[in-house]
């Protein structure tokens, strides 16, 4: 049988179980939120034995080379002992500086961290609050911007954004792990077409890369479609209208399921993207929401003509199996 040692005690692993899976069901509190290797809040560092390497997946090398591993995808083989502890080093202390609705179901989420965290526009980072609950969200700010801004979906049954929304104030405090994720823009190339969608708080990222995008001075064509069922569901779209006043090589189209107007298209999001732009050969396209649907879309830009290479792919998971999903339904 194999064993994980966690602070001074020892636990043992069912057969196929993961090491976070087997610390929880022995009441350890771990944080986590996707549980499957996406969003990273499982981190936990290896201070004896040898961690499998597709634990590792994923990571950057300064971390794999610190011992650092996924929990969620840690299953060790039959016998072997592995001794961990968490990932505090990681993180950053950080306070809310303002909470303020973008619309019924988007709250705009502000932190200053402690100490300057470095990161890409439109990568993600997870919130771990005073008790140990974490989940990831997207960053929409700007590295040289004085706070990190994040878009967080409000679920009813939410333990984050529930007690973002309701509890939550400015000044309380909590940590900052990360960031990761490889959705984010890298200069070069300025003429080159740039193709940008999502749904729901994927418009969180793709703000942030747009911006980062003209900033550096992107002078070729950027299409952003934000998509959501109904018109309800859309939000930033003044901001986003404004910014492509001032940059016409920006062209901004929400689109939703039903109730268009003249203003908002009405219609599939992949159909309104053919309309558009039917063949997108040689573009570079990022691409961020609901699971399903961007690796669905990722799939239908690929057969139009779109290099892998150049589509960067950022799936929103959700935060626990449906069986045990009694938190956040998205890990962003």
């Amino acid at each position: 049988m194999a064993k994980v040692k966690h602070a001074s005690d020892w636990y043992p692993l069912s057969s196929g179980e993961s090491v976070l899976d087997a610390l929880l069901r022995q009441g350890v509190s771990v944080p986590h939120a996707c549980r499957a290797g996406a969003c990273q809040s499982c981190l936990m560092r290896a201070v004896a034995g040898t961690v499998p390497e597709a634990a590792q997946a994923g990571l950057k090398d300064t971390l794999r080379a610190q011992g650092y591993f996924l929990a969620c995808a840690c299953r060790l083989p039959e016998g072997a002992a592995l001794e961990v502890t968490g990932a505090e080093a990681l993180r950053v202390p950080a306070r809310i500086q303002s909470l303020d609705a973008l619309s019924a179901s988007v709250l705009r989420v502000r932190l200053v961290t402690d100490r300057p965290v470095a990161y890409r526009a439109g990568q993600y980072i997870s919130l771990v609050r005073e008790d140990g609950l974490t989940r990831s969200y997207s960053l929409a700010s700007l590295p040289h911007e004085d706070a990190l801004e994040l878009h967080v979906r409000l679920h009813p049954e939410g333990a984050m954004s529930g007690w973002l929304a309701r509890d939550a104030r400015p000044g309380d405090r909590l940590q900052v792990q990360g960031p990761a994720g490889s959705c984010f823009y890298v200069p070069g190339r300025p003429e080159q077409p740039l193709l940008l969608a999502g749904t729901g708080t994927g418009l969180a990222p793709l703000y942030g890369i747009i911006r980062d995008a003209l900033e550096a001075g992107h002078t070729g064509p950027i299409w952003l479609f934000h998509g959501a069922r109904t018109p309800e569901g859309l939000y930033l779209t003044d901001a986003l209208r404004s910014l492509a006043e001032r940059h016409p090589q920006l062209r901004y189209r929400p689109g939703v399921l039903e109730g268009g107007s003249r203003d908002v298209a009405e219609g599939a999001l992949d159909v309104l993207i053919r309309a558009e732009c039917p063949r997108p050969v040689g573009w570079r396209a990022w691409l961020c929401g609901d699971g399903p649907l961007v690796l669905s879309l990722r799939k239908k830009l690929f057969l139009a003509g779109l290099s892998l290479k150049d589509l960067h792919v950022d799936a929103f998971l959700p935060s626990a199996p449906l069986a045990q999903r009694t938190t956040d339904a998205g890990a962003r």
